[in-house]
Parts: C-alpha cells; structure tokens; sequence
C-alpha cells in the first residue's frame, strides 16, 4: 500500500507518516521545503516528494511522479495547514490578505491536491483520503459560550476548517458508489510548530485518529468528522430535527 501525506516534514503529518510507515505502508512524505522534506523521509526511510499545495504545478508534477513510481495511491492524508498571525484572527483585525492566505492552503490547497490524486485513488481497491480538520470548526460547539472551545475566536483558522468539513463531505458523496471513502479528522490541541509547542496532546497522539481513518476496512463510514473520543458535532446547534430534544438556549451564545 502507498499513502501520501502532505505537510508530513514534521508534527502530526511526521507522525503520521511515521505510524503509516510502521503498518508496512509505503509513506510519501510530501512537503514544500525540499531540504526538510528530504530530511523528514531519510529519518523515516520513506521516499519524499516535493508537494507545495497552493502551486498548481507542484501539485501536478507531485501526482505525475506518484503515478510514475507506483501506477496507483490507496491512502491521501491532506494534513498541511497553516494559521493567521496572532493578532490577525479576530474577524474585526483579518485581513482579506490573511483570510486569503490561509484558505490558499487550508482549503484550495485540499481540492487540489485531492482531484490530482483522485485518478490514482480510483486504481486502488479501496482507496481512503482523510482531511485533516479540527474540532474549532464544529458550529455546534464553537457556540456554547461556557464550553471548551467557546472562547476561541480564530475566524480564518476555524473557517477554513469549516470549508474543508463540508469539502469532505462533498467529495464522500461523489464516491458514495465506490470503494473510496472520504472523512476529516480532529487531531486536537497538539504541540507542534503552529501552536508554539503550547498543545497539550503529543502530535502522535494526534496522527493517531488520521491512521485509523486512512486504514478503515470496507465497513467503515464516509464523510464522518471524527476524534479519539468519537464523532464530533459541526452544524449549528439551533437547528434540530423533527423529533429531536430541544437545545437549552441558555448555553448559546446570543
């Protein structure tokens, strides 16, 4: 088996690479920097490719390679992501510079990168992609003012994953009839470089629920958004179903 992983030069796309690796699956380390990336594979023994996914032909000649050196890919992790200057977060102080500059990788990046690979997905018997989204873009839990995550404000961060669940689920029911399954992942506050190391999960831990997506078996879901404890909520929490208990507004941000 051969999975790509992009941003894999260090934190969870390292480690996720590393556990992959560990599986006896053949993990392409993809990264922008050609001199960190070659350096992350020689640490893992795993081949590099230079994958920059806000470049068109970066990502193109990334896909001809793949193709080139294997004919087929069953698992894409798109894990590369970047965040929004500290004082550039709050919607009043981003930028459309910034907010740009982040959805180029968050989430342009993700729709490249997957419809160059998808022909080489659809060779494999049961090809997996996994997005690499977090737990600030759920709705419903962004808006429980007392809850874990309801004083974080990181509108192009948290957008942006926002767009890549819904990305996600866009591209799972396009291959509902096939064996490809699509699903995003919730690594959670892990220490790493984007955070300054202030995360309180390792980034092992972290890649672990992205290796558990990127090898379910054929019973497994599509377009699930999920984390060690399970799947996580993302829509708005004011909107229930016919038959559904009412929500306590009371908990809701007004």
């Amino acid at each position: 088996m051969t999975a790509l992983i992009s941003g894999a030069n260090k934190g969870i796309g390292f480690e996720t690479a590393r556990l992959l690796a560990e599986k006896g699956i053949t993990a392409i380390v993809g990264a922008r920097d050609e001199q960190r990336g070659k350096a992350a594979a020689e640490r893992l023994g795993q081949p590099y490719v230079r994958l920059d996914v806000t470049d068109d032909s970066s990502v193109r000649a990334a896909a001809t390679w793949v193709e080139q050196e294997y004919g087929t890919l069953d698992i894409l992790v798109n894990n590369a992501g970047v965040v929004a200057p500290k004082d550039r977060r709050l919607p009043s102080t981003s930028s459309l510079e910034v907010v740009r500059r982040v959805f180029e990788t968050n989430v342009f990046g993700v729709i490249a990168v997957t419809n160059a690979m998808l022909p080489l997905l659809r060779n494999s018997p049961a090809g997996r992609i996994v997005n690499v989204s977090s737990e600030l873009a759920s709705m419903a839990n962004a808006l429980v003012r007392d809850g874990p995550i309801g004083a974080l404000n990181d509108m192009p961060h948290n957008s942006s994953k926002a767009a890549v669940n819904m990305i996600t689920v866009s591209y799972a029911k396009e291959l509902w009839d096939t064996p490809i399954k699509v699903n995003r992942t919730d690594p959670g506050w892990c220490a790493t470089d984007i955070n300054g190391g202030s995360g309180y999960r390792s980034a092992e831990q972290g890649a672990a629920i992205a290796v558990r997506l990127a090898t379910l078996g054929a019973d497994g879901p599509s377009g699930a958004f999920l984390q060690d404890a399970g799947p996580i909520p993302w829509r708005d929490p004011l909107a229930r179903s016919p038959g559904e208990t009412p929500i306590d507004r009371s908990t809701i941000i007004n």
